[in-house]
């Protein structure tokens, strides 16, 4: 399902926070090729190098109808920052989860919690047609019930799962008593180019390629529902026209193990690699899985990346960057031998 200009609806001015990071850039590509104008606001926070969100930007500095600003909208006046915006995409948030535990929990609030707080506050002074924001998956922890449906009960097992529940909270507050037009995404985990290099697949492809063992917490059996970019990507887009005080899965249907990840991996390169297990982190859930019959009814979304697919695409997207040592065309054609389908 496709919205903006690809159905009739006109140009827009869009406001994208978050627009340097993984999804964020992707997001605003996505927004300008479909005919809009994109403010994008990003805070450059130091949870990894900025030299890599800058890399993210490479393309929108290039683009006519994309503006940057950086403000940190937990603390910044953000007085006619909505002025002439039609939609707001509110992906800015401070990931992670191992880290919100101790002494990193406020920047947590800050981040999560303050900063919506403040975009909703300025969107009730300077209406908007939607406010979409993004959630997670995790603020359903270890819940009973796989595959998981958005009327299941939250039950966070983190303190950036906590925040993720007040996020959604505070939007419902501001639909409720000023009509705010929030719509929440819960993602699951996503991947693909540009994936933050702390998560999974970032860290297993860079020590792969470095010829070192893989880092696996736990005992690599925990299952995560893999989300590639582009289908995060068209949920998102495909939720500017969902009903207000609606909450949506955003999930890839590829609710594999970290082990079977690897395996891809292996196949991909056509190669064994070593495994060096970690004890389990706090603050993992040991299974995610989404139900995405609401988001396929209400927004026409349905993921269409197979696992290996994608796995494939950002493994050659990082053999792409300057200073990699193996041939783009090697895993290309290692790609082309479609590794099995992992076992869930």
């Amino acid at each position: 399902m496709h919205n903006g200009t690809r159905n009739g609806t006109g140009r827009k001015r869009v406001l994208v926070t978050g627009c340097a990071g993984f999804l964020g850039s992707h997001l605003c590509e996505r927004l300008i090729d479909d005919g809009h104008d994109v403010l994008g606001v990003d805070c450059f926070s130091d949870f990894y190098p900025r030299e890599l969100k800058e890399r993210n930007l490479q393309r929108l500095r290039d683009e006519s109808a994309f503006t940057l600003r950086q403000i940190d909208l937990s603390s910044a006046d953000l007085d006619g920052l909505l002025e002439g915006v039609s939609l707001v995409y509110h992906l800015a948030a401070q990931p992670g989860v191992r880290n919100s535990f101790g002494a990193g929990f406020g920047h947590y609030v800050k981040q999560n919690v303050l900063a919506t707080q403040a975009l909703l506050e300025e969107a009730t002074h300077r209406p908007v047609e939607s406010f979409v924001y993004a959630s997670s998956s995790s603020v359903y922890g270890d819940t009973s019930t796989y595959p998981t449906a958005e009327d299941a009960e939250l039950c966070p097992v983190s303190p950036y799962g906590m925040t993720k529940v007040a996020t959604e909270d505070i939007a419902g507050v501001y639909h409720r008593n000023d009509g705010v037009p929030v719509v929440g995404l819960r993602y699951f985990t996503a991947y693909g180019p540009r994936q933050r290099p702390d998560m999974a697949f970032s860290r297993f492809i860079a020590t792969a390629l470095a010829g070192k063992a893989l880092p696996v917490n736990g005992d690599g059996r925990q299952i995560r529902d893999f989300t590639y970019v582009a289908d995060v990507i068209e949920g998102t887009v495909s939720a500017m026209g969902a009903e207000p005080g609606s909450v949506y899965n955003i999930g890839g249907g590829n609710a594999t193990s970290v082990i079977d990840i690897i395996g891809v991996l292996e196949e991909l390169l056509e190669r064994p690699l070593e495994i060096q297990f970690h004890p389990g982190q706090r603050g993992d859930a040991r299974q995610t899985c989404a139900d995405g019959a609401r988001a396929e009814r209400d927004l026409g979304f349905a993921p269409a990346t197979g696992l290996a697919d994608g796995i494939a695409r950002q493994l050659e997207w990082t053999l792409a960057l300057p200073g990699q040592k193996i041939p783009v065309s090697d895993v290309s054609a290692a790609a082309t031998r479609k590794p099995p389908v992992p076992a869930s």
